[in-house]
């Protein structure tokens, strides 16, 4: 099955207008699905009172489903999440504009669909394959270029889920001690890895594996940004759960899952995204089915979460969503719904507050522009 979710039923693109830029506005790129009205990635902006306007698109390209930056803030990376005869994808990067993207390359990931990826202050690029169950690695050099595929780790394995028939990588991210973590959905695990500075290539970890609930569906994760905490967010039983290392053994344990929907609602729902304010005391997950974010606080000392209430997202299928750089506003996209909803974020109950939304086709990855 592939991670791309359903096609948008009805799209309506703005007309290109270039509205008026004030220096308190927070430029961000949307990455989206172009098998309707989207062409690729578009531009808009969020100004200091939480309003969104639109200034265009700025690259046209195949299915850009996620988004990242180098690390020096001056390149973009994007999947474009498709299969090729050689059951791959690719991963385009661009020079950033003031008002464009400008294309530079575009190189293998190695496996099919690719729908995440993350780069580390070193420049490797790490690229998640849903359909091809394997994580590609590449670097970017600093004329923006990118390395051909380096290596690739297949996943082996599969759960009980009907959807978990094989491995299916769902995201990638780089620890603060240099470790890599995939994210399978399929194998319903967390791979544990290293890249080998020598040869550039994976190195596994010891425990190389770290298995989730049954049928939990590991999908993203969010690291505590003061303590060794680890939440992930489960797609298949909407869940996020709580990991941290045993202190005797050094191993990984969950010590909490707690569900992502309100008691008593039957329906249909997979989680898709998880994000932790700057400040470690709240954490966020979007739901697609019940269409809202969930908000948590985290003990400060245990890291565990309380729910706080769910915020409705005004639209279908949230998938992405993101926090602006202040921490101020939480943006969401709501995919089957063609927009984009504002909410401002209250940094002391760390509740949510409707600010405004505008149209956009199929959209699917919120990126805020590194500010000059």
């Amino acid at each position: 099955m592939n991670c791309k979710g359903p096609s948008p039923e009805s799209a309506k693109e703005d007309v290109l207008k270039t509205p008026v830029e004030t220096a308190s506005d927070m430029p961000f790129y949307l990455g989206t699905y172009t098998d309707g009205e989207s062409k690729g990635i578009y531009q808009y902006a969020l100004s200091a009172g939480g309003a969104l306007t639109k200034k265009g698109l700025v690259a046209e390209t195949e299915n850009p489903s996620f988004l990242a930056l180098s690390p020096d803030g001056r390149y973009l990376l994007a999947v474009n999440e498709v299969s090729n005869a050689e059951q791959s994808g690719y991963i385009s990067s661009f020079r950033i504009e003031r008002d464009t993207l400008t294309f530079l390359d575009q190189k293998s990931t190695g496996g099919a669909h690719p729908c995440h990826v993350a780069v580390n202050q070193q420049g490797f690029v790490l690229v998640a394959n849903y359909s091809g169950g394997n994580m590609g690695l590449l670097k970017i050099q600093s004329d923006g270029y990118l390395s051909d595929l380096l290596d690739v780790q297949q996943h082996k394995g599969n759960g009980k889920h009907p959807r978990q028939e094989a491995p299916h990588a769902h995201s990638g991210w780089f620890t603060q001690d240099e470790g890599l973590i995939s994210v399978d959905l399929g194998t319903n695990q967390l791979w544990f890895s290293e890249i080998d500075a020598k040869s550039q290539k994976f190195t596994p970890l010891e425990p190389r594996t770290f298995s989730m609930e049954p049928e939990a569906g590991p999908r993203h994760l969010a690291f505590h940004p003061q303590n060794p905490w680890i939440y992930v967010v489960n797609e298949l039983n909407s869940s996020v759960s709580l990991l941290k290392k045993d202190p005797e053994t050094g191993a990984n344990k969950i010590t909490q899952t707690i569900s992502t929907l309100p008691a008593g609602f039957g329906q249909d729902n997979t989680c898709a995204d998880i994000h932790m304010s700057a400040d470690g005391k709240f954490l966020y997950a979007s739901n697609r089915g019940h269409n809202s974010i969930v908000m948590y606080s985290a003990d400060p000392v245990t890291g565990e979460l309380k729910l706080l209430g769910h915020e409705l997202t005004r639209g279908q299928t949230p998938r992405n969503f993101s926090l602006s750089p202040e921490g101020k506003f939480l943006l969401v996209a709501n995919q089957t719904t063609n927009t984009v909803v504002s909410f401002q974020r209250d940094p002391t109950t760390g509740l949510l507050t409707y600010t405004d939304q505008i149209e956009a086709p199929a959209p699917v990855c919120i990126l805020f522009k590194p500010i000059p």
